[in-house]
């Protein structure tokens, strides 16, 4: 098992390098990890999901609204049974609360029989549309005007920052070599390729660029144009655990031409979300929040549920998506260069990532790469962090066992010094004090660290030296 962050890097050739470690690059160095074959996964910053995969909305997608006929449509549709499959049995948390697409205007209503039809070309049956009435039983405290909505049963909410750990995790025991702190600088193309990374040259037969908001840039390192990303910002509310009683399914509006708009949803972490904006920039930096940004979604959350509003605020944050202004996924192979750009991945990521990832080990066998003598990967179990399930606080046996998981650190998110310590000692072990609270919760709550801050960060240098 290799994770290296600093130093330079091997010296022989890799078979297959897959650029970023988002939940997209992650899915597919695992699913390459199968093969017996010599691969990487780098990454440019000091851990895995670090960019747009962090600020994801959580929610796993049934693909009822996608494009009919698209690459993504597809990709969601089988991501959706292979992830829920996979999250079963990793320990990954899910809450199917079923989602509303609810219409506020005479227009928003008449729009959504021709929804429901999209949904059954996209071959989701299960959506139907519901009276006013018939919304308001299913959710009391919506806000006054609503006239109907398109109810879609089957989408859940998962943990998304546990998906990304699982997959990398799983990447690593299987003898994936994942090189953090690793920046793609430039590409002479070859045979092999030679990167130029951050931490020296790196060698690979065939490439993947799964670089996220830096995947137009990979591209035309390897003389590539096929599209632009556009960063598009998504600004969050985040609300108290108290909020969570008040919304029973994701609220989302009838979408239009820039997405699926402002949405209210539970989160496995017993919080309420609020979000996202949507705001093209030209900085694939800009992951601040601004006064604008949080008083428009404070505007929309009112209209949704009003109640929201008078509840206690955990946190706010923003995300940057890969616009691409396409309609579909930007996913192109170059069989004669041995290249594969997985690119213009919007928030249906998360959900499509293991089916993507089949669809690029399939493209990159067109290239040439070997893919026979694939294994079966060790499964893998990964700690608990939603509010549904059994966590270590509660569990008298494990406490009984070790100590350690009574003994609570960050009171806030009820978070154990036996939680921090087995995400301290991981196979992919976290970068910072923001990477361990993604893999426990720490710091996470309401005082946002104010009183465990010190407690934790103590131990994560500890865990360094």
């Amino acid at each position: 098992m290799t994770v290296t962050t600093g130093g330079p890097l091997p010296g022989d050739t890799y078979d297959v390098t897959v650029v970023g470690a988002g939940v997209v690059g992650a899915a597919i160095a695992r699913e390459l990890g199968r093969l017996p074959l010599r691969v990487a996964l780098v990454e440019a910053s000091d851990d895995v999901g670090n960019g747009t995969s962090k600020a994801n909305t959580a929610i796993l997608h049934t693909g009822f609204d996608a494009v009919p006929g698209s690459l993504e449509s597809r990709l969601v549709r089988e991501g959706q049974r292979l992830l829920g499959a996979y999250a079963a049995e990793s320990g990954i948390p899910v809450e199917p609360v079923g989602a509303l697409l609810v219409a506020w205007t005479g227009e928003q209503l008449a729009a959504l029989p021709a929804l429901a039809g999209k949904s059954l070309r996209n071959g989701y049956r299960a959506a139907r549309i519901l009276t006013a009435g018939e919304v308001r039983a299913r959710e009391p405290e919506l806000g006054p005007g609503a006239l109907g909505a398109l109810h879609v049963p089957d989408e859940s909410v998962i943990c998304p920052w546990t998906t990304t750990l699982a997959y990398a995790t799983q990447a690593v025991r299987a003898g994936v070599d994942l090189h953090l702190n690793c920046p793609v600088r430039s590409v002479a193309p070859g045979e092999p390729h030679t990167l130029t990374t951050g931490r020296g040259p790196l060698r690979t037969r065939h490439l993947v660029n799964a670089a996220g908001l830096y995947a137009d840039e990979i591209d035309r390192l390897l003389g590539r144009a096929d599209f632009t990303v556009t960063p598009r910002r998504g600004q969050l509310i985040v609300f108290d655990e108290l909020a969570r009683g008040l919304v029973r399914h994701i609220l989302l509006p009838v979408p239009d031409a820039r997405g699926k708009g402002v949405l209210v949803a539970p989160t496995v972490y017993g919080k309420v979300l609020l979000g996202p904006t949507a705001e093209d920039l030209e900085d694939k930096t800009a992951t601040e929040s601004t006064a604008e940004g949080l008083a428009l979604l404070r505007e929309k959350g009112r209209r949704i549920l009003p109640a929201l509003l008078e509840e206690e605020v955990t946190a706010v944050y923003a995300g940057l998506r890969a616009a691409t202004g396409q309609e579909d996924y930007a996913i192109r192979a170059h069989p004669a260069q041995r290249y594969v750009t997985v690119g213009g991945i919007r928030s249906t990521g998360l959900t499509a990532s293991m089916a993507i990832a089949a669809h690029v080990v399939g493209l990159l066998a067109e290239g040439g790469l070997p893919v026979t003598g694939a294994r079966d990967l060790e499964p893998v179990r990964m700690p608990n962090l939603g509010e549904a399930f059994p966590r270590p606080y509660r569990d008298a046996e494990m406490i009984a066992a070790d100590p350690e998981y009574g003994r609570i650190v960050c009171h806030c998110e009820r978070v154990t010094r036996g939680e921090i310590r087995d995400a301290l000692a991981g196979t992919v072990p976290p970068g910072s004090p923001d990477g361990l609270r993604r893999r426990t919760r720490a710091r996470g709550g309401r005082c946002q660290g104010f009183h465990c801050g010190a407690a934790v960060r103590a131990l994560f240098e500890e865990a360094r030296r």
